[in-house]
């Protein structure tokens, strides 16, 4: 427990911090991979092939070379004296987003096609028929792999503290390099890692449920 109050301020904003780059992630990845999932059942074919090319490459790059790419590539290449932060938020967000444009692409596909079919002969677009007929059918599906998505967007967030950015596991880093007892504090980071995924996993559930109302 000593280790908890003695440290408070640090640890508080380690976990201030998770929150703010889970958050930002969360906010880019589920940006990104609603728009990635149209291209992907877009009737353009140079839109399907880049959403398969965004797919197929993140999903199969490990998360720490992003990183390193996000960390040691991008600040030289395209945007010199990027903060850590952002430059965490968007190896962490690109990287979610192509599981979430697979998990929004098979809710769309569990849409009857004949609902697409019936607002394509009543006029509308192919992006009006995705965002106000397919989409919202579709999210009852796609809540609960989003869940677990970002659950697990949340555990990766600890990445971004061996790139120096203020979170749990950079907190738990300083610390443990100080001499302090690792064990307890990996307890009190494993247990502020639950608190947070507990509550994101409360929130779908709350969804979830309001969905099914709606059913």
């Amino acid at each position: 427990m000593n280790v908890l109050l003695d440290h408070l301020p640090e640890f508080r904003d380690g976990f201030l911090g998770t929150l703010a780059i889970t958050a930002a992630s969360a906010l880019l990845a589920l940006v990104l991979g609603l728009l990635i999932a149209g291209f992907r059942v877009s009737p353009i074919p140079p839109l399907r092939a880049f959403g398969t090319a965004w797919v197929t490459v993140l999903r199969n790059t490990p998360l720490t070379l992003l990183f390193l790419v996000a960390f040691f590539v991008v600040p030289q290449i395209l945007f010199p004296g990027t903060s850590p932060f952002v430059l965490a938020t968007l190896a962490l967000g690109f990287y979610t987003s192509s599981f979430v444009c697979e998990a929004v692409r098979s809710g769309i596909s569990t849409v009857p096609i004949g609902q697409a079919e019936a607002a394509r002969s009543l006029g509308m677009t192919f992006s009006q028929t995705l965002r106000m007929i397919v989409l919202p059918q579709a999210t009852r599906t796609v809540l609960p792999p989003l869940s677990s998505i970002f659950i697990a967007l949340t555990k990766n967030s600890a990445i971004a503290g061996a790139f120096s950015v203020t979170e749990l596991f950079n907190v738990s880093k300083l610390l443990s390099d100080k001499g302090f007892a690792i064990g307890w504090i990996f307890l009190w980071i494993a247990l502020a890692y639950l608190v947070i995924t507990f509550a994101i996993s409360g929130l779908f559930r709350v969804l979830e449920r309001r969905m099914g109302v709606a059913r």
